[in-house]
């Protein structure tokens, strides 16, 4: 294989999702028995694991599949005002162009992922969308996406935002890298050892260029 295989998650990696999620979740917050977040807060749980912040939030562990339902409907309706972050798309066209195979892992809806792909001119560059994620089953599906796309683990790098990120590549035996303007502060992202940590989507690829070929 000439290039990487490339897997990004979408909210928080490519898409500025966190406003428009936070705005719709705390819309929902009376119907599903959680209290509001504010701006604030949001940044003290940027330090914590997804189970971490279900305990501290009281939200019922049944409830969670209900609300992010209600979270990727509610989305579709916004999706015309969310942006890339910028430098990303750049970044995507510069992979690109050097022959890397760009897919998504998400655990956003499909129909989000493409219309944003549509609206913002990046629909070409991916090969592929995959929705599928859970919240504490990544590993499963970065699993069965290499499967179905026939990808040998060293062939491929996972870029994401979360700490729950990094332990399913690690688990599946992919390089990962973690980028620090999305969910997870850096210094959380950093104590779970991805291979690169970079900090603005221009140094994305130049972490990949720099992986040995095999």
């Amino acid at each position: 294989m000439a290039g990487k295989v490339i897997i990004f998650d979408f909210d928080g990696t490519v898409a500025d999702t966190l406003n428009v999620i936070l705005g719709i979740a705390n819309g929902a917050a009376e119907e599903f028995g959680y209290k509001r977040v504010s701006r604030e807060e949001v940044e003290e749980l940027k330090g914590l694991t997804p189970r971490q912040i279900i305990k501290q939030s009281g939200i019922s562990i049944f409830k969670v599949p209900f609300i992010l339902r209600r979270i990727k409907t509610e989305l579709n309706k916004q999706i015309q005002y969310i942006s890339p972050f910028s430098g990303m798309k750049e970044a995507l066209i510069k992979l690109n162009q050097q022959g890397h195979i760009l897919g998504i892992i998400t655990s956003n809806s499909e129909e989000n992922v493409m219309d944003f792909l549509e609206i913002n001119g990046l629909k070409d560059l991916f090969e592929f969308v995959y929705s599928g994620t859970t919240i504490f089953g990544k590993s499963k599906v970065i699993a069965n996406c290499l499967r179905k796309g026939n990808f040998s683990p060293e062939d491929v790098i996972y870029v994401g935002d979360e700490t729950r990120d990094i332990e399913a590549a690690k688990k599946t035996q992919i390089k990962v890298i973690s980028v620090g303007w999305g969910f997870n502060l850096p210094v959380a992202l950093a104590k779970m050892e991805p291979d690169f940590l970079i900090h603005q989507p221009e140094e994305l690829v130049e972490a990949i260029a720099s992986l040995p070929d095999k």
